[in-house]
Order: C-alpha cells, then sequence, then structure tokens
C-alpha cells in the first residue's frame, strides 16, 4: 500500500503551468514515480494482522536514501541515539516518535500495527522530489524543491497522515478507489492533524485544521495542501491551480484519475470530522478521534465502504461510547447531514 501527501492533481498543474522547465521536470519525475508506486500498491499482499506484543515503547529508524530512489539507504540514527545535526533525519525522528506517542497515549495502541511494529523512515529520497508516501512498510520523504514545496519532513501532519495509511492498513484497510479511498485519505487527514493538535496542546477551537501548513514555499499563494476546516480554500496559485476539494455532497466530483478522486473528494468527511470535533469542544482525540478510531478499528466496516455506511458506523460508534442522546452522538450525525452524508 503506498500513499502519498501531494495529490497528482497539483503535480499535473506543475507539469503543464510552471514557469521553470526544471521544475516541470521534477513533477514529471516524481508524477513517474507516484504511478510505479500506485502499481506496487495494488500488487503487494495485504498486511497480516499481527499478534499482541508487550510495553509499548518506540523503535525507531532513520535511514538515508542520498537522493537516490533505493530503499531503505543507509541507517543514520537509530532508536535512542543521539540528534545527529541533520534536520531531514532528527525531524523525521522526532515526528515517528510524536505519532507514536499518539497513538499510545490516546487509544492505547502500540505503534501502527498496534503490535510494537518497528518505525523505519528514509530521508532525501531521490532528487528534490516532490512529495512522501508510506509505502506499506515505511515512511519516505522527499526533500522538496525549495521553490514550490519544502522539506516534506517539516510538517508533523505530514508524518501523522502517512503512517496513519499504515494504521488503516492493518485494520479496516480501506480499498484506495472511490468513496472508501475517500475515507482513506480523510481518515488519515483526521489523526494527522490531532497528531499535531496533541503535540501542540490545543483545543478543537485552537487548532488551524490543515493539512501540510508550511509545506508550500513562501512564494506560492497558499498556506496548506488542504483545509479540514474549509475545503476548497487551501491554495490559489497560478502554478497550482486552485485547491478543488468539495466541503459537501453538492461538489461531490466523478471522476476515474486519482483512483477515483480520493484526495479531492476526502474534503467531504474531512469537514464533517472537524464539525463534529468542533460541536463536542475540547481536545478533539478525545471523543471525536475516539469515534473514528473505534469506528476504523472496530474490526466491522467492509474494506469498500461508502460514505453513508461509515457515517451511519461513527453514529452507531459515538451511541455505544457516549449514549443515543447524547450531545457527543448528536454532534457526529449533525455532522454528516452538515455535508449532505445520508446515514
Amino acid at each position: 500500500m503506498r500513499c502519498h501527501i501531494v495529490p497528482p492533481h497539483m503535480l499535473e498543474r506543475i507539469a503543464r503551468n510552471a514557469d521553470d522547465p526544471a521544475l516541470r521536470a521534477r513533477a514529471r519525475r516524481t508524477l513517474a514515480l507516484t504511478s510505479a508506486h500506485a502499481t506496487e500498491r495494488r500488487l503487494a499482499t495485504p498486511a497480516a494482522a499481527p499478534a499482541p506484543s508487550g510495553a509499548a515503547a518506540p523503535n525507531r529508524m532513520i535511514a538515508d536514501a542520498g537522493h537516490k530512489e533505493q530503499l531503505p539507504g543507509k541507517t543514520v540514527r537509530a532508536e535512542g541515539a543521539a540528534a545527529t545535526g541533520d534536520t531531514s533525519c532528527d525531524q523525521a525522528y522526532d515526528w515517528l516518535g510524536a505519532t507514536f506517542g499518539f497513538y499510545e497515549t490516546a487509544y492505547g495502541r502500540n505503534s501502527i500495527d498496534g503490535a510494537g511494529l518497528k518505525m523505519i523512515s528514509t530521508i532525501h529520497y531521490g532528487e528534490h522530489y516532490d512529495n512522501a508516501f508510506w509505502n506499506g512498510e515505511q515512511m519516505v520523504y522527499g526533500d522538496g524543491d525549495g521553490t514550490i514545496f519544502t522539506d516534506f519532513t517539516g510538517p508533523l501532519d505530514v508524518t501523522g497522515h502517512e503512517l496513519t495509511h499504515g494504521v488503516t492498513q492493518y485494520t479496516a484497510d480501506l480499498d484506495y478507489s472511490g468513496q472508501s479511498g475517500a475515507l482513506n485519505e480523510s481518515v488519515s487527514d483526521v489523526f494527522g492533524s490531532l497528531i499535531k493538535q496533541m503535540h501542540l496542546g490545543q483545543t478543537a477551537d485552537q487548532a488551524d485544521w490543515l493539512i501540510g501548513q508550511g509545506l508550500l514555499a513562501p512564494s506560492v499563494h497558499g498556506v496548506a495542501l488542504r483545509s479540514m476546516k474549509e475545503p476548497g480554500t487551501a491554495y490559489d496559485d497560478p502554478q497550482l491551480g486552485k485547491d478543488p476539494q468539495p466541503a459537501d455532497m453538492s461538489g461531490y466530483v466523478r471522476t476515474y484519475e486519482d483512483n477515483g478522486g480520493v484526495h479531492i473528494n476526502s474534503g467531504i468527511p474531512n469537514r464533517a470530522f472537524y464539525l463534529a470535533a468542533a460541536a463536542i469542544g475540547g481536545h478533539a482525540w478525545e471523543k471525536a478521534g475516539r469515534v473514528w478510531y473505534e469506528t476504523l478499528t472496530g474490526g466491522s466496516l467492509a474494506s469498500a465502504v461508502d460514505f453513508a455506511g461509515f457515517a451511519a458506523a461513527t453514529v452507531q460508534t459515538a451511541t455505544r461510547l457516549y449514549g443515543a442522546n447524547s450531545p457527543e452522538t448528536t454532534a457526529v450525525a449533525d455532522a454528516w447531514k452538515g455535508v449532505g452524508v445520508k446515514q
């Protein structure tokens, strides 16, 4: 399972519209690698359910690809080792720890697979590679081109997003196409944002609800890759185009590209989560996040679940956790109604 933080439609716009021929070439190379990774994802064997393990403790390893495209690369930092002075290496190490700590603290989950999986990240992948991805076994980061994208190890929620694809892989294993694929992407945005919120100690009303804030270079007209609070407003730039995410079902996009628009239509469940979390208040990982987490990991979701099925499942989870007429359950149900998804 290979899932990338930068969607193809952004890279395609760069490949067509960037002023610099070198940027256009890099975007085409990134797209070619992304396409190859997608083929590997379709051919990959599904992850086996892990056996329970002992006490939860992180086991991190950072490798350096040396700007090549072979994985994992040369090991440059192992668990417990001192900082190296390479910003990319040390950020990647810290963000693995923050993601591990989030899942263990919030939900008692021991690493990505729930059984202490070693957490591996490769840095300096490719030449100015404009993406980051989870390949079914580890995290991989490009350095960015420095003109449109900065170093992909920078934003914590990029790491949280991609590692959450691993959590989904080991639990609901949502199909990566159509509405189930958009839910797969949305779940990663949800927990990527919550990981950042816990790290910063933010409540729902304090959070920015942006995915990849700081990843766009200063010259780009935009604030992030996506906005969960206001889908469709994250960027509007001559080289990137305008953020195409819809905020509700009236803007749902039907397309064969990007596995049925998984990075576009994810704006709809993203906003549903934001609405639920904002209505409930407090730390969003405690109640709204728990509803989404237990729905994802509960074992009852079909891999091809659609928006309506997932919405109904979250309402059922909220009812089980907080009661049928509770403010929390009402908030979850109203959130889905607010984006036009029937339960």
